[in-house]
């Protein structure tokens, strides 16, 4: 289950998400070096991950809809209070990213063809994509 290809509306926009990034790779038609954002159903999850520097880590505990770089080059998002929820907190983390061959627009028919699973039918994209933040021990920059 947790190694599928999804299709779903995130808590940010229509998404493929799996565990798998390799899966996610494939559809998007992109090549493997690049990262995605891993996003995660708790704060107790992300812990599991990194560490969220001492000064931000308020910031990552209130934000939503928010993504951030760690100093170690990782990217998470915690979502909460989302119907993503449904689906992450039986997979407790996943890569995410949108649901689109690199660089095109979003086209229903191509994802629906290229998710294994589709959770929920997506029927629009919401407006805006996460806000980006890169975390640094003491600094934080805006990404997004």
């Amino acid at each position: 289950m947790k190694e599928k290809l999804y299709l779903t509306k995130t808590d940010t926009t229509i998404g493929f998400v799996s565990q798998d990034s390799t899966k996610i790779d494939i559809a998007k038609d992109r090549l493997p070096n690049k990262h995605y954002i891993k996003v995660v159903n708790s704060l107790k999850t992300l812990k599991s991950f990194t560490r969220v520097p001492q000064k931000f880590k308020n910031r990552v505990r209130v934000a939503k809809e928010t993504t951030f770089i760690m100093p170690d080059g990782n990217s998470f998002r915690v979502v909460k209070g989302s119907k993503h929820n449904l689906l992450l907190d039986r997979l407790e983390w996943a890569y995410s990213s949108s649901a689109n061959r690199s660089g095109e627009e979003y086209d229903s028919e191509y994802a629906k063809r290229e998710a294994e699973v589709i959770v929920s039918e997506p029927n629009s994209q919401n407006s805006k994509p996460s806000k980006i933040y890169r975390l640094g021990v003491k600094t934080i920059k805006s990404i997004r």
